[in-house]
């Protein structure tokens, strides 16, 4: 333990001396004239000489304590300069400060004279002991006599400059701060004292940076500390001062208790640590930690930068695993005063706000707010402090359970352009307190960028439930096409059936024909579902010839139908090439007259499969054609919806392929659908 603590006090002071002698150095480069610079850098250099001096000696040398000495007297020169040459001088400075100054730097040189005479005396004598003694109380009196002037000279400086040399003086603070402490447990325990001994090196090298970055020019107007390191630092220093009390009162109970000290001690840490571990975790501790650095040392009690980056980063929170959105935006309002939880309401159809979700909160749904209490929020759009409401300040008509409710703190209304679209109930924070005007202002944005995330949402929600119908009413108009030519079947079978009842071929033909129209009506209620997306089935390889000769045979009583050629597999989805010949051929019929046979001629190129579907009808123009034909809802026939060329092209060309019209007026029409060949399929592979 020994070694460790020589090892840490001579490269800390070795550390602290490099420091301060390139801060020294650098500024004696700067070749400044004014003489505040000249003798700051000559502090430092002392000051590094010191540390460099404990660094090889230690501490017990005879030269130690004369350069600690030396050190004090060139920081003093330095603060009376300050004083007499800076604001505070020009607005006078007292003759009482200037005997303080004076007290001081007698005090420092008795202590010189007294470390030089001691020293030559034998460590056995009396009058060795006694001017050791007087040494150290020397050393306390100085290092209380230069922290006054030190709160002297930051108290007298005026506020608006204080940035230049706050750091340079709270160093200044912190280092007779730790003599002070260092010297007075010396006084009384002198046996327990290394450890600070071997410290202080450390801490001068931690001082060093903070007097660089304070005498850097125009450093200490832009420079701004986090309220993280705010936090984190003062956690540190409290700590510190934990462990400080710690040992003093251990010290004392070596001195007081006598042969009991042993137990005692150990019965003292045992209750602080258990102490410590049973506060410092509650919520209530470090909120009111937090506010009392936030009302202490910052001028605004929020960090909007940081706490505008939370609230993005908590609604915006991506993955499959992240809250509701209603939940995220509770969250995000809440965390912005540690509320510890918040519930969502929002407008419904009635006009009043009714409860959506909640984080944190618990609790059955309550009864919605009533529209006219929405009305007066959306007109004033004001935070409402729930604590005054309860004390009888103001006469909104608020819901009972949200008055009577213990945790309810503020209601925060959501206003998007105008328009109040709900509001967040938040919970009281572990530190009750009353709202300000930043509380106002912080909750009144975000409840503004709130709402428009809510609407944003909603408004999507609104558009795919938009789309839904469109998809469905998309779905409709192709079935009610569908539903036409099976009505005209059907139609012309119920003719049929009065002079052709007794026919066994007619009867099988139109049980046949009734088991057919079923089975599509069937698949055409199942295309209206939901959860049928309306996408062709994966293309598989199939012979066309079959389904031709199938399709003429269904029209045989309405309509003379030829099927012609021949051609190899193509590569297609069968029920959507059934309803793509289906249409066009019922589109043949229908401009057909009864004595024109329409023909389905099969056959290839080479690279497609080609499927004419050719009649001797009226024919179409060829600006028809372009314009019309494949126009939804655009039809020539009386009766007619429009949809069968189109809906025919649209899944012809979702299984690749497409179709096109040869036609002119009085000759009648060709329509020809092209399709992919199947892949060759070798027949040993086949036959394997």
């Amino acid at each position: 333990m020994g070694a460790l603590l020589q090892f840490v006090g001579d490269w800390g002071h070795a550390l602290a001396a490099v420091l301060f002698a390139a801060l020294g150095i650098f500024l004696l480069r700067r070749r400044d004239e004014a003489p505040e610079p000249r003798l700051l850098a000559a502090a430092l250099l002392l000051t590094s000489c010191w540390a460099l001096y404990v660094s090889f000696g230690g501490v017990s040398k005879p030269l130690s304590g004369i350069g600690e000495s030396i050190r004090n007297a060139a920081w003093l020169l330095v603060l009376f300069v300050m004083l007499r040459r800076g604001p505070v001088g020009r607005s006078g400075a007292t003759l009482a400060v200037g005997a303080v100054y004076v007290a001081v730097a007698g005090l420092i040189l008795l202590q010189t004279f007294t470390d030089l005479v001691w020293r030559q005396l034998s460590p056995v004598s009396d009058l060795h002991r006694a001017l050791l003694t007087c040494s150290l109380i020397l050393r306390m009196m100085t290092a209380i006599g230069s922290l006054l002037l030190v709160h002297h000279l930051y108290t007298a400086w005026p506020s608006r400059e204080r940035g230049g040399v706050a750091l340079l003086l709270g160093s200044l603070a912190a280092m007779w701060t730790y003599d002070l402490n260092l010297y007075a447990i010396c006084y009384f325990a002198p046996n327990r004292v290394n450890e600070l001994y071997a410290l202080r090196g450390l801490l001068m090298a931690l001082v060093a940076p903070v007097i660089a970055v304070g005498l850097r020019k125009g450093m200490s107007g832009r420079l701004q500390l986090s309220r993280a390191i705010t936090f984190q630092s003062l956690s540190i220093v409290a700590v510190g001062l934990y462990v400080a009390v710690l040992t003093a009162a251990a010290v004392l109970i070596e001195l007081i208790a006598g042969p009991y000290a042993r137990l005692v001690e150990i019965a003292a840490v045992f209750f602080m640590a258990v102490t410590a571990l049973v506060l410092l975790p509650s919520p209530r501790i470090r909120a009111l930690w937090k506010v009392q650095v936030a009302k202490h040392f910052f001028q605004h009690r929020y960090d909007y930068r940081t706490e505008w980056m939370r609230f993005g980063e908590t609604i915006g929170r991506p993955g499959d695993d992240a809250a509701p959105l209603g939940e995220r935006v509770a969250k995000a309002v809440a965390d912005i005063t540690d509320s510890p939880g918040a519930m969502l309401l929002l407008r419904d159809d009635r006009g009043g706000l009714a409860f959506e979700t909640h984080w944190n909160w618990g609790g059955d749904a309550p009864e919605p707010v009533s529209p006219a209490i929405v009305q007066r929020l959306e007109k004033s759009g004001w935070i409402v402090d729930l604590a005054r409401l309860k004390g009888g300040e103001s006469a909104l008509d608020l819901p009972g359970w949200m008055l009577e409710d213990r945790r309810a703190w503020a209601l925060v209304p959501l206003i998007h352009y105008g328009r109040l679209i709900g509001a967040i109930l938040l919970a009281r924070p572990p530190v009750d307190r009353r709202l300000d005007w930043e509380d106002f202002d912080m909750l009144r944005a975000a409840g503004r960028q709130a709402a428009t995330h809510i609407s944003e949402a909603q408004g999507q929600q609104a558009l795919d439930d938009a789309q839904r119908f469109d998809e469905f009413n998309r779905r409709f108009a192709f079935i009610a096409h569908d539903i036409k030519n099976l009505v005209s079947q059907l139609s012309l079978l119920s003719r049929n059936a009065e002079r052709h009842a007794d026919n066994p071929e007619f009867r099988a033909d139109m049980v046949l024909t009734l088991r057919e129209s079923v089975g599509k009506m069937n698949d055409m209620l199942a295309r209206l579902s939901q959860h049928n997306k309306g996408r062709p089935e994966e293309p598989r390889p199939m012979q066309l010839r079959s389904l031709l000769d199938q399709l003429a045979r269904t029209r045989a009583r309405q309509h003379d139908v030829h099927v012609t050629g021949d051609a190899p597999p193509a590569l297609a989805d069968p029920a959507r090439v059934e309803q793509i010949i289906a249409h066009l051929m019922q589109n043949a019929i229908d401009a057909s007259s009864a004595d024109s046979p329409v023909e389905l001629r099969l056959s290839t190129d080479g690279a497609d499969v080609l499927v004419d579907i050719v009649d001797r009808g009226r024919g179409m123009s060829a600006e028809y054609i372009r314009r019309d034909l494949f126009k939804p809802f655009s039809s020539s026939k009386a009766g007619g919806f429009g949809l069968g060329a189109f809906e025919a092209r649209t899944l012809a060309e979702a299984m690749g392929g497409c179709i096109a019209v040869e036609s002119k007026p009085g000759a009648g029409s060709r329509f020809t659908l092209r399709l992919p060949l199947a892949p060759h399929i070798d027949h040993k592979e086949k036959a394997a």
